[in-house]
């Protein structure tokens, strides 16, 4: 699969004719969110979990040097805790280019706590939304290695939209303000914060 998949994405009509619909954000969209939204609520997903196996050629990173952002990685059983947005496909435009660095849009079912306040979605029942993931057969996939080596990388890296270490750590805070359990995460961050020690 070619790095940049902006073209692969607006190919992929996966919203047929709704004029709302839900989006999942796992990584950078829990806590840089730059498009507008009609609502969000915590959701989970299942069977993924949080991996920083993702290269970021055009972000946190360069392509002489690309920096590590996080994708989702198929595991049996494995709780994934992130944020959901309602939005109409207009924000896709703009998404598909954030997020053309190797990501494809797929379905997914969505899982909310129940939510008194709001009559948008049944409490407890799931929905369909759509998740950008970046699979390993993308040209921009590192792949896994230890936390202490991705946190390695990741201090050593910089791009456009800033030092790589700020995505995880950001990441890190806003999992930990959800009540996520994300250990992988977490262990990454905790080298950072702890210069390695």
């Amino acid at each position: 699969m070619p790095q940049d998949t902006q073209a692969l994405n607006q190919a992929r009509n996966l919203f047929g004719d709704q004029q709302e619909l839900w989006l999942f954000g796992y990584g950078s969209l829990i806590f840089k969110v730059d498009f507008p939204y009609i609502e969000r609520r915590p959701a989970t997903i299942y069977n993924w979990t949080r991996k920083f196996w993702q290269g970021s050629h055009d972000h946190r990173g360069t392509p002489q040097s690309p920096g590590r952002v996080a994708t989702l990685v198929e595991q049996p059983g494995a709780v994934c805790l992130g944020m959901a947005y309602r939005v109409t496909p207009a924000v896709f435009d703009h998404l598909d280019h954030r997020e053309k660095n190797g990501y494809l849009r797929f379905t997914t079912e969505l899982h909310f706590s129940a939510d008194p306040t709001t009559d948008t979605v049944k409490s407890g029942a799931p929905v369909q939304g759509l998740v950008y993931i970046a699979s390993a057969d993308n040209a921009a996939f590192l792949g896994p290695t230890s936390e202490l080596e991705i946190a390695r990388h990741v201090a050593a890296s910089e791009g456009p939209s800033g030092p790589n270490d700020e995505y995880v750590l950001h990441l890190a805070d806003a999992l930990r303000e959800l009540g996520a359990d994300d250990p992988h995460v977490y262990a990454i961050a905790d080298y950072l914060r702890n210069d390695f020690s």
